[in-house]
């Protein structure tokens, strides 16, 4: 922790190091059960006279995110995808080695995470559920008009398999389309540096083949008969437990 913490005030206090972040990619990938994983990309380009100290910074691992983008000179490094109203877990920070060009470099550094709760989710007929997407889960810039992606920065979703997407504002940069049903069969979608998103909107349907609903039926059958068969057992122990306890007692009066 102490090596850490001097290796980080090193390289803080290196006014010939030059590091400068170039580029955001943030990639949500829709989970059925309304999670989602997000993967984060920072792009930083290294001048020569700090690739030293970056992969010095790079081996001491228990740096964290704060003490990251005081390095870079930025506040980038945060989760951009949050539901207020739940926690993140499973998140891992790695930053990447250095791809040289000519004296200088560049490096990825990646936040991977989940998030739940970032759908809403309704049966609209038999075995048919149409997915919302909350926008209130994004946490790029605040401007005037509200949320916004930042300028050099993408923002990419993935939908899962089979989607239908009935409803999407802004349209996306890619693919690039004029309409919405020019999206069909579509499962990734792309918007790029500066796009408002105060009044993003996704929506999509999913059909549940009756292959799956039976095998769900039967699933929670299972499962329901596996309780059930617990409870009794649980039960059965309990009087016989009562039944031996009682006989002793009567036994010794």
């Amino acid at each position: 922790m102490i090596a850490a913490m001097l290796g980080f005030l090193m390289l803080a206090l290196n006014l010939n190091a030059y590091m400068n972040v170039t580029y955001l990619n943030t990639t949500i990938i829709l989970n059925t059960n309304s999670s989602a994983h997000v993967v984060e990309i920072v792009n930083v380009y290294i001048s020569n006279s700090s690739i030293q100290q970056y992969q010095q910074d790079r081996a001491a691992i228990n740096l964290s995110l704060s003490q990251w983008n005081s390095v870079l000179n930025t506040d980038i490094l945060v989760e951009h995808v949050l539901n207020p109203r739940s926690s993140i877990s499973g998140f891992t920070f790695l930053p990447g080695p250095i791809k040289y060009s000519g004296t200088s470099g560049e490096a990825q550094l990646e936040m991977s995470y989940y998030v739940y709760n970032i759908t809403s989710i309704n049966e609209t007929a038999p075995r048919v559920f149409k997915y919302t997407f909350n926008p209130d889960v994004f946490n790029f810039q605040h401007t005037a008009s509200g949320q916004a992606l930042l300028p050099n920065s993408q923002l990419n979703i993935i939908l899962p398999q089979g989607a239908e997407i009935i409803s999407l504002y802004p349209l996306p940069d890619y693919p690039q389309i004029s309409f919405i049903g020019s999206l069909s069969g579509a499962t990734y979608l792309s918007w790029h540096s500066g796009e408002p998103l105060a009044k993003f909107s996704l929506q999509f349907l999913l059909r549940e083949s009756l292959e799956s609903e039976v095998l769900g039926y039967f699933q929670g059958l299972y499962t329901s008969l596996v309780s059930s068969l617990f409870v009794v057992i649980l039960i059965v122990v309990i009087a016989v437990l009562a039944y031996f306890g009682a006989s002793k007692y009567l036994r010794k009066v």
